[in-house]
């Protein structure tokens, strides 16, 4: 009975022992898997902020683009003005070589007239 109480002594030891080093190795795991965890945040918080970054950049060109459509609307109507008054210009030019014209002839006619007179 002693020796059958030894061996179970000697049995539970052993099994003490094999449950000390699976549960040291399951510490040793749940460390590396924190760490593992540690790091997988890290990169998430500098994605996030990346991303964050990236939006501040995306709102600041929408708000570019939208002042410069203003400012091509702008200058888009000051063509059209421009264009008008060119339009414009041309006309009243066309209209003063045809008076020129005009005078010229009756200059032409008058002269003639007035050295023969």
């Amino acid at each position: 009975l002693h020796r059958q109480a030894e061996q179970t002594c000697r049995q539970l030891v052993r099994t003490q022992e094999e449950h000390e080093r699976l549960l040291q190795a399951a510490v040793e795991q749940a460390e590396g898997l924190e760490h593992n965890l540690r790091s997988a945040e890290a990169v998430l918080a500098e994605r996030a902020a990346q991303l964050k970054d990236t939006q501040a950049q995306l709102s600041r060109n929408r708000l570019l683009i939208k002042d410069l459509r203003e400012e091509n609307r702008g200058f888009a109507m000051a063509l059209q003005a421009a264009e008008l008054k060119q339009k414009s210009t041309e006309e009243k030019n066309q209209l003063l070589e045809e008076q020129a014209s005009a005078l010229k002839q009756l200059i032409g006619k008058i002269t003639p007239a007035s050295l023969s007179g």
